[in-house]
Order: structure tokens, then sequence, then C-alpha cells
């Protein structure tokens, strides 16, 4: 069977899964007006063992009021939040959800708070498994400007799933009920992560759309500066707001660790799997950047480790294997009428059997057609008399992951023409 044959064969494959599962969405009631994701984050589940070390271990949130800030890239005059239990082994148990503007901090603009309904209830319960968006809130939403979400948790409530890295700073409270705090003082924990709440839409014009960028920590923004959004999807979003293009959100999608082909205890499913859940489900996406891979090519390599392993299964992956995921991926899009973008493989510093498939890879990347159109992040990054790193003015400090200029080249590097044509289509 030929690459193209068993490419095809794995895209029909994954749709007939699509079409066969549940739509997690079909519940809820459908709204007039148009919707579009301005915010949105991947959920991971947390690795299931006693001995987790501190980094993977969730804050305590039982009976507190958990407030998690969150930047909108798209202004709206409504908004709904979205709500995931996923990967939640009991309900998941909101006695009260609040949105107002954050005053930076944990602290939000005094009278300014909204509260949240579910189906005219302030209270919700979403069992294993589910998900559920809010009722709409009247609530002018402002791109670029944060805002906090308060959710008052249940009495046993414990944290299942999570972004990990949020390179955002998230507040929970002393024990209570503490949403409509104006005031930090009650908001003593921290930790850098999200929590259930996976998205927010704002009700806008009917022109608008939502760009997904989707990956690994590279799109995460792993590395980048704390609280500064300065990711690449945010310098992206940036840069369509420079050019006067209000119509268009930017929405980060990446999960740190993250592998195409393979799901990780600690890393999340595998982006080939996640894509229709975490891309083609929200509301407005009509353009995804994927960049995705390195992950695949490196941890094979990756000695195995006692206790929490996080890079297991260590799955040796060729190029036209990471060729066909991607292939199943656009396949899946087209079907949804979303537009692809592929992104060339940034320089890692691999060991040359490693970088080679680096290489080949991105050849296909810019060669084959197969996408929509082709980001070249490692044309914008690399250093040109050392092709496997990155630029020293471009590089975090761990040769993998880029510093904020390095972010902001990635930004700068997005053919803007073809991107904005293809969201509007």
């Amino acid at each position: 069977m030929t690459l193209r044959t068993l490419a095809a064969a794995c895209g029909a494959a994954l749709l007939a899964q699509f079409a066969a599962s549940s739509n997690l969405f079909a519940a809820d009631a459908p709204l007039a007006g148009h919707w579009v994701a301005a915010w949105a984050t991947a959920l991971q589940p947390l690795p299931q063992r006693a001995d987790l070390p501190p980094l993977y271990r969730a804050p305590e949130v039982a009976g507190r009021t958990v407030r998690q800030i969150v930047y909108p890239t798209l202004s709206g005059k409504s908004a709904r939040i979205h709500l995931s239990n996923e990967y939640g082994k009991t309900p998941l148990v909101i006695e009260e959800l609040r949105i107002a503007r954050s005053a930076g901090g944990a602290a939000v603009v005094e009278n300014d708070a909204a509260r949240v309904t579910f189906g005219g209830r302030t209270a919700v319960s979403i069992p294993a498994g589910g998900e559920l968006d809010s009722d709409p809130v009247a609530l002018d939403i402002a791109e670029g400007v944060p805002y906090a979400i308060s959710a008052v948790m249940g009495p046993e409530q414990r944290v299942a799933a999570w972004h990990r890295v949020s390179n955002q700073v998230n507040y929970v409270s002393v024990p209570g009920n503490h949403a409509a705090d104006s005031s930090a003082d009650a908001f003593r924990g921290r930790f850098t992560h999200y929590i259930w709440v996976s998205g927010l839409s704002v009700e806008t014009g009917s022109s608008a759309t939502a760009v997904a960028a989707i990956g690994d920590s590279i799109t995460d923004g792993m590395r980048s500066s704390l609280n500064q959004n300065r990711r690449w999807p945010d310098a992206l979003a940036r840069r369509l707001d420079g050019a006067g293009d209000r119509s268009i959100a930017v929405v980060n999608l990446g999960i740190s660790g993250n592998r195409l082909l393979s799901d990780s205890p600690c890393y999340g499913d595998a982006l080939a799997s996640r894509f229709d859940r975490d891309v083609l489900r929200r509301p407005g996406v009509r353009t995804a950047i994927l960049l995705i891979g390195i992950n695949d090519i490196n941890f094979a390599g990756m000695p195995p480790r006692s206790g929490l392993d996080c890079d297991s299964p260590h799955t040796a992956v060729t190029a036209a294997d990471l060729i066909a995921g991607y292939q199943r991926v656009i396949a899946v899009a087209r079907h949804a009428g979303v537009k692809v973008f592929g992104a060339t493989l940034t320089p890692a510093s691999l060991p040359a059997e490693r970088e080679n498939i680096r290489l080949t890879v991105n050849q296909w990347i810019r060669t084959s057609h197969a996408f929509e159109g082709v980001v070249d992040f490692d044309a914008a990054l690399r250093d040109r008399a050392h092709p496997d790193r990155l630029q020293r003015a471009f590089d975090s400090g761990d040769h993998i992951h880029p510093s904020d200029a390095g972010y902001a080249a990635m930004a700068a590097a997005v053919p803007m023409d073809a991107v904005l044509n293809s969201s509007r289509r």
C-alpha cells in the first residue's frame, strides 16, 4: 500500500469514528446570533498516581473559589463560558460562577461582576465526561482586556484535568464563596494552570471568525514571560489588531509535551485524536495553524524513568509516520470546512538521525501542497550558520523553546494575507 493510499484510509477511518461519536455540544439549546471563540485552552488529564512530583500536584479547590484570568482576542456584546469535565470520574459541581473585568492580580473591578447561569440556574453539575456552555451573559467583552472567571467549587470537588502550563497566574481562595469579592484578600493561593474553564465565546458580527493555533509547547508558549502574553499566538493576535483587522480571534490550543501520534500520561491525548474536540468544535473557527511533531521525533530517544515517566510510550516514528498523521488531520479538517496551515518544525539541536527526520518532514510540509499554506517557523528561527540550532537571540536558553523575541519572530512569519483570506472564505 502506498503512503498516499494509507493516509487516505486512515483519514476515512477517523472521519467515520468522529461521525459515530456523540456530540457533547448537542444538548445545548440553539442560539440566535453569531458566536465565535475568543479565548480557549486545551485540557489534559492529570497523571493517575499517588506519588506525583510537586509539578504535577493540583491545587486544593474543594469548597473554595477559583479565580482564573483570561484574555479574549475578540470583542463582543455578550459571552458564553465553556466548562469541561472531559476527564472527570465524578460530576463537576460549581455552586456559582461569575465573570468580571480584572483589576490586576486576583482583584476585579468593583460592581462589574456578572453572574453566569446554566439553563437559568446559578449552580451546575456536569457529569463525568461531559461539557457544557453557559447561558449568554450580557457583558461587553473587549479584546485584549483581562477578565476574571470565578467559580465556587462543590464541597467534594477535586481537580481531574487541567491545562498544566498556562504562563498565567491564577488564584484559589480560602474556604468559602468569594465569587463576588472585588478584593484579592481572600485569594491567597496561586497556581499556573487552567482548570475546567476551556473556552469563552462572544456574540459578534457575522463576518468574525477564529484562527486556532494548535500544537505542543512551542505553541503553548513554554518559557515565555509569565503573565505577559508573549506566546506566538498572542503576538499574532496583536499583529492582526495592529493591521486594523478586529474581526478575527486567535485561540491557543497548544499543550506542552503534546505529540501528533501518541497519548501521554502527562501531556494529553495525541493531537490527531484531540483535533476534533479542541479545534473543530470551537465556534467560528475557520482556520488552524498546525505545529506538531518534534516531541514524536524526540521522545523515542529519552531514557525511561522510574515512577512518573511523562515521555512514555517511547514510540519511534519515521517521517512517513508523521506525514500520514498530518494527512489524517487535514482530511478531518477539510470535512469540517476548516483550512489547515502547516508549520515547519523548529530547530531543536537534535542528534543527526532525529534531525534527518525533522528535515524530511519540513521538506514535505513546504513542497507537498497538502496544506492550505505553509508557515515557515523553521526559516524564521534557525541560525543561518548552524541551521539545526535556534538563533541565539531567539533561544530561551534550553535550545528548543524560543525566547519572547523568538515567539514574536514566529508571529511575524505567519503569511497574513493567506491566513486572512482563508479565515474569510
